[in-house]
């Protein structure tokens, strides 16, 4: 089973599980600010959840190459929607700065 290394925490998942279920069911803080309230639950519609990964999961979906195609995100930043990636491996994940996680320059973990 592959392990999800996230802000100083590693949790053990099933291979093929989604990372946003992941993360959020061993309560790591995925969300910042007001999108742990305001988010669209996983629906790659409000790009909230986007992280830096390191490691396998699964390819884009076209409804997240959309999303974060559209501002505030930047598609040259390598990020993905932690709600439409599932774990194919060990990871290691880096959540940014910014409401949507896209200041790319400043990780918060």
């Amino acid at each position: 089973m592959p392990f999800v290394d996230f802000a100083g925490h590693v949790v053990e998942c099933p291979r093929g599980a989604n990372l946003r279920v992941v993360l959020l069911r061993a309560r790591l803080p995925l969300y910042s600010g007001a999108a742990r309230a305001l988010n669209c639950r996983g629906a790659a519609l409000c790009g909230t959840c986007a992280v830096g990964i390191v490691g396998e999961v699964s390819p884009p979906t076209e409804a997240e190459r959309r999303r974060l195609a559209l501002f505030p995100h930047r598609p040259d930043t390598a990020l993905r929607l932690a709600c439409q990636c599932n774990v194919l491996g060990d990871l290691k994940v880096t959540r940014h700065s910014g409401l949507f996680g896209q200041k790319t320059d400043a990780p918060i973990e």
